[in-house]
């Protein structure tokens, strides 16, 4: 049933673990959707019918009663609309709760799209343009940026769509059931070329996607030739191929955040990074915010919104002074200080006083 449907609409292959879910509500909606507007032709026929006026009607003597809708059938109409909202509302939310949240064991890969093309970044060093390789039967979480206007990221065979927003980390993850190549479109208008801004998935088996991340090209009939083009996130990546957390260090040098900031647990002006990502921040005036990929974002495009608490109003805003990729960098810097123990007197939630012993004198 499920291909026939899919075949009847005209739908692309369901090539993610999360197509057909998607599909299956699509259907649902259009098969009650058409059934309603049948039932509704339907009735408005036999009214048409049943009431059609008459030579009966002209008589003075003769009266045709008129129609008395029952109340019950007006109350199972309303509450029925009602019940199959309530129900297409709760499927949709579960759908989208469920591609914004991946599994533990998902590879990330920084997305940034910009006039007309798609950057991809992983964790490794490795980057592309325009082509996305992934590794099938696993999943993969997209981080994604813009770096000048919103873009939105498609692909039709995995039923994703996003929107890519400049200064802003939206997420994204999916999983290809199988090897192939699938197609990747803009599908919010983003300039004279925005037709031109395309690009593919390459999904290749485990083995042939760790010879492509260091540097083999993956067997032609699998997926064709690999795109080995200089392919950084933006162009302040340095021409040797770095570690996103040695990107990381370098864009944080550059930017200065290490005046404030330390990633062995030191105390300093700022909360150090060492073991702050992942973790759950009190914030001034009251209230906590946890430290993901959204909060350190938001930190560094507009810094007064969430204070963090113990701290003074020093953080200066890089909006539009820092690059997409830069903050990608240094959010997998932060990402791989998790594990890293503050030195005794600091936290990630700030410094503790230590109070002194004769030993901490002498």
């Amino acid at each position: 049933m499920n291909e026939l449907l899919r075949t009847i609409l005209f739908l692309p292959r369901q090539a993610s673990t999360i197509a057909e879910e998607i599909d299956k509500l699509h259907y649902f909606v259009i098969i009650m959707t058409m059934g309603g507007a049948l039932l509704v032709t339907l009735i408005g026929g036999w009214f048409l019918f049943r009431y059609r006026r008459t030579a009966v009607q002209k008589h003075p003597s003769r009266r045709v009663p008129e129609a008395t809708p029952a109340i019950w059938l007006e109350a199972v109409v309303v509450v029925g609309l009602f019940g199959m909202f309530i129900v297409w509302w709760v499927i949709g939310f579960w759908q989208f709760m469920t591609i914004r949240v991946p599994p533990e064991n998902a590879l990330e890969i920084y997305v940034t799209g910009k006039q007309w093309m798609w950057k991809f970044a992983y964790p490794e060093g490795a980057n592309s343009i325009s082509t996305l390789y992934v590794p099938a039967g696993r999943p993969v979480k997209l981080i994604l940026t813009s770096r000048d206007v919103i873009h939105s990221f498609f692909v039709p065979d995995f039923r994703l769509k996003q929107d890519v927003l400049p200064g802003r980390l939206t997420t994204l993850w999916f999983e290809a059931k199988e090897p192939g190549r699938y197609d990747i479109l803009c599908t919010e208008y983003c300039g004279v070329s925005h037709s031109t801004m395309r690009g593919e998935v390459i999904a290749l088996p485990p083995e042939e996607y760790e010879r492509w991340l260091q540097g083999k090209s993956p067997e032609p009939a699998v997926a064709g030739p690999v795109d080995l083009r200089p392919s950084s996130v933006t162009e302040y990546a340095p021409p040797e191929p770095l570690s996103m957390v040695e990107q990381g260090k370098r864009a944080a040098a550059e930017l200065g955040c290490f005046r404030c900031h330390t990633i062995d647990g030191t105390p300093h002006l700022g909360p150090t990074w060492a073991g702050l990502y992942g973790t759950t921040v009190p914030l001034e005036g009251g209230g906590s915010a946890k430290v993901d990929e959204a909060y350190i974002t938001e930190s560094m495009m507009d810094p007064f919104v969430h204070v963090h608490a113990g701290y003074q109003r020093i953080m200066p805003s890089f909006l539009g002074q820092i690059r997409p990729a830069q903050a990608g960098a240094i959010i997998e810097l932060m990402k791989s200080l998790r594990d890293v123990r503050p030195k005794p007197g600091a936290t990630p939630w700030g410094t503790v006083t230590v109070p002194e012993t004769q030993e901490g004198v002498q």
